[in-house]
């Protein structure tokens, strides 16, 4: 299979607009208007000149089918970094998940062997998304348990999810 992360382009408002459903946001507080659409896909594109994380567009051969990314953030008194992403619907079930979340796991081992990174990944679904959680455990993280998160951050919006975790520093 021929899948790509591509970091976020200017070309990846589509996508985001794509994602923006009932169905692809009914775990994460629902489809957001445009402005909030517009200022998320602004944020992307500024993630790597701030050196917090990136966001990539997920390529089956050459078309955009999901976002994945990774982010620098602070849990329980500790520098993590945070994964989430999403694949459209016409496109589940057929690996691509997998296959990013693992190209992207591999990105991040390689970013945690700089001197100050985090040492730990973490993915925060809702304790009802059964498929990202199934990802999760496909992926090789830890459930540590389920929690309050608030999303999006520094929104005051608190969700139940699991925690699930990976040590970077491990065997990879």
């Amino acid at each position: 299979m021929d899948v790509r992360l591509e970091p976020w382009s200017e070309f990846a408002l589509d996508l985001l607009r794509r994602i923006n459903t009932p169905r692809m946001r009914r775990h994460v507080g629902g489809p957001e208007p445009e402005d909030l659409l517009l200022a998320r896909h602004r944020r992307y594109l500024e993630m790597p000149a701030a050196g917090r994380g990136c966001m990539f567009a997920v390529l089956l051969g050459g078309e955009m089918v999901g976002s994945i990314a990774y982010h620098r953030r602070d849990w329980q008194g500790e520098q993590i970094y945070e994964t989430g992403w999403n694949v459209l619907p016409a496109y589940q079930g057929r690996g691509v998940a997998v296959a990013a979340g693992t190209a992207l796991i591999a990105t991040v081992r390689e970013l945690a062997r700089r001197p100050g990174a985090p040492h730990s990944l973490h993915a925060f679904p809702s304790v009802e998304n059964a498929s990202s959680n199934a990802l999760c455990r496909r992926l090789g993280f830890d459930l540590r348990g389920p929690c309050d998160f608030e999303y999006p951050p520094g929104s005051g919006l608190v969700m139940r999810s699991n925690d699930w975790h990976i040590d970077l520093t491990g065997p990879g």
